[in-house]
């Protein structure tokens, strides 16, 4: 429930303009979670989210720069403008790339050795990623969104 509820707070903060916990709070009360300004204050804490100016006086939320998952800057590079979306059902995430881009994408996630994962397959735009079980793909699917988002995507 933590992982899926924090997967989307940052879905919440990648699309909308949220610039107070309770503007949070009230979108996620929306989207059906019953949380608590405690809870989501704990979670804007654990996903290190930080507030970013917005151009007119205001700030809004955003996610910090990441050194959790550290992969050459190249490799990034190919990452985040290639995945074009980021998934999970059980153990499997699946990541979807641009049009024949799966395979540089695999290859580059599969020489971060990321535990959880057990195995990795590419066809031409989809990405198959076995996990240990559905903690690991809500984990990943968190961290894979949140440097996805950290790059502008």
């Amino acid at each position: 429930m933590k992982a899926r509820r924090q997967t989307k707070i940052l879905e919440l903060i990648k699309d909308k303009r949220i610039e107070t916990q309770e503007e949070l709070l009230n979108e996620l009360r929306n989207q059906g979670y019953n949380v608590t300004q405690a809870t989501v204050s704990r979670d804007i804490k654990e996903l290190k989210l930080i507030k970013i100016p917005v151009g007119d006086g205001n700030y809004k939320y955003a996610t910090a720069p990441q050194k959790s998952f550290a992969i050459p800057l190249e490799t990034l590079s190919i990452f985040t403008s290639s995945v074009t979306s980021v998934d999970y059902s059980a153990n499997i995430v699946v990541l979807r790339t641009n049009s024949g881009m799966a395979q540089a994408v695999c290859a580059a996630f599969d020489n971060v050795h990321r535990s959880g994962v057990v195995g990795t397959i590419a066809g031409d735009d989809t990405i198959f990623i076995a996990t240990r079980g559905e903690e690991a793909s809500l984990s990943l699917v968190t961290e894979l969104k949140r440097l996805i988002l950290g790059k502008g995507i």
